[in-house]
């Protein structure tokens, strides 16, 4: 025999906003994420990702030698690239 699931507990209004959940409302009074880091809106990430650089180099035996060195991301920038699925060696 197949159980039925029960439905969503019905809010006063369909059109009052929903209840945050008690996570969500420590991660917004804390400003930081379960995983301990810093809470970002869309906004504060990309300004955050934008500091990621690609870095025109030579070397001083050479300088028509020129390479492009890519930054080290930090940890944020570095978890934000995976999960896009995104290289930053290859921008």
């Amino acid at each position: 025999m197949t159980r039925i699931p029960s439905p969503p507990l019905a809010r006063a209004s369909i059109v009052a906003p929903a209840e945050p959940s008690p996570a969500a409302l420590r991660k917004r009074a804390s400003k930081i994420t379960a995983n301990g880091r810093p809470v970002h809106s869309f906004q504060s990430l990309m300004r955050d990702l934008a500091t990621c650089t690609l870095n025109e180099m030579t070397t001083t035996l050479n300088d028509a030698y020129r390479f492009t060195l890519v930054a080290t991301p930090t940890p944020i920038q570095a978890q934000a690239f995976h999960l896009l699925a995104v290289d930053p060696t290859k921008l």
